[in-house]
């Protein structure tokens, strides 16, 4: 006694579907540039940097992050004593903070021993 079959069995190509989506999502959060929202302040002139530098960005709020990573309040020179003197730092500053705050972070970089520190901006 044979079946004819009338119906398309949908749920593996659903099922394949879902897992095809769930890694796309997975990856799209991987893969997106600056993980810290930060709104960079704009200039007309901007510098192109070879080498990759040390990135610290300092948000809105006034929390500060080495390379997407937490600094806690005063931590700054613990997490920069691995750190080579000679390797550039930018300083990622959201276009909102305090020139204090930011003047501060500076100085306290500059007092560690590095020399090239630079703000990054975004072009006109």
């Amino acid at each position: 006694m044979e079946r004819d079959i009338d119906q398309i069995n949908v749920i593996p190509l659903v099922d394949v579907m879902l897992v095809l989506l769930v890694i796309v999502l997975t990856t799209a959060t991987f893969i997106s540039t600056g993980q810290i929202p930060v709104n960079l302040a704009k200039a007309k002139a901007v510098g192109d940097r070879k080498d990759v530098p040390i990135v610290i960005t300092l948000t809105s709020e006034g929390s500060l992050f080495l390379n997407d990573t937490p600094i806690p309040d005063g931590g700054l020179p613990s997490a920069l004593t691995t750190q080579p003197r000679e390797s550039a730092v930018v300083v990622r500053a959201d276009k909102v903070t305090l020139l204090e705050k930011f003047v501060s972070v500076v100085d306290e970089i500059r007092g560690l021993g590095f020399q090239q520190v630079s703000l990054e901006v975004i072009r006109l």
